[in-house]
């Protein structure tokens, strides 16, 4: 019962991933205030996660767009009113965007993907780091993925949107240092979720021949579960991660489950961390 009596809100939490880390959470004793923008799927996971909740957790729900910032207000609102003591955010929310190269993507669709995928994680950080600052406690955790730390082609939109929530992740982590609050992010991993359908549907011309066809392997080969992802979530939630804050981890390849002894070591280093790779760091005299 890592998380036991914590608020946390989630976001993109009607399905896959998000419903994962939900439901990770409540096992864990939190009370689980989940987001997202089909009500009647978010509905859905509420009643399916509530029925395994321990005695004691409290599991809610509200319909917002996170885009949107007056919706995004009135769900921080929410979620505050139902648990006046919040702990923990997770920023799970996301869209793909268009597929294919910039000059063909739709730029509606473009913008849209940069609102849903960091301009609404930041509004939230920002609406909920005041209450953190007050309780001298709280943990933000952010979704990344494929992209933020290699060139995505064809995805141009998720890709930046992914690389700078990263940079979000730890710019705040270094604005809110020595408050008590930890933010971090995660890379969950290649899952076969509605984004790889979505990369499925677009097919090779537009995907580009090679993520097309790995989207058709991972696709039989079943992908990455969210499990690995979902624990991470909640060590990330709890305590036993205080102190550690503005690192991307992968949930798949770290050894994620030994930072508390390695705190120490961590502090001041740029390990897990995004950053410029210069000539001499690949052997160049130049």
């Amino acid at each position: 019962m890592r998380l036991e009596g914590r608020g946390i809100l989630i976001t993109g939490a009607s399905r896959g991933l998000g419903k994962a880390i939900a439901a990770a959470c409540v096992r864990e004793g939190a009370n689980v205030f989940l987001a997202a923008r089909d009500a009647d799927a978010l509905e859905q996971a509420r009643i399916e996660i509530s029925g395994s909740a321990p005695a004691g957790a409290v599991v809610k729900a509200f319909s917002a767009d996170i885009s949107d910032p007056d919706q995004a207000q009135r769900l921080v609102e929410a979620f505050r009113e139902a648990f006046p003591r919040v702990h923990g955010l997770v920023n799970n929310a996301a869209m793909l965007g268009p597929v294919g190269r910039l000059e063909d993507a739709g730029w509606e669709r473009w913008t849209d993907t940069i609102r849903t995928n960091l301009l609404g994680p930041a509004r939230l950080c920002a609406l909920l780091l005041p209450a953190f600052r007050r309780n001298g406690y709280g943990k933000i955790v952010n979704i990344s993925g494929g992209g933020a730390t290699a060139p995505r082609p064809r995805f141009s939109a998720y890709g930046a949107s992914k690389a700078a929530l990263v940079r979000l992740t730890e710019t705040l982590a270094e604005e809110t240092s020595g408050s008590g609050i930890d933010i971090n992010a995660i890379a969950p991993g290649a899952m076969n979720t509605r984004l790889l359908d979505e990369t499925l549907a677009a097919g090779p011309e537009r995907a580009g021949e090679q993520i097309y066809f790995q989207a058709v392997k991972q696709k039989v080969d079943g992908g990455a579960g969210p499990e690995k992802a979902a624990a991470l979530s909640v060590f990330l939630l709890s305590a036993a991660s205080d102190g550690i804050s503005g690192r991307l981890l992968a949930a798949l390849w770290d050894d994620w489950g030994q930072l508390p002894s390695r705190r120490d070591a961590l502090r001041g280093t740029d390990v897990y961390t995004l950053r410029r790779i210069v000539p001499a760091d690949r052997g160049f005299d130049w």
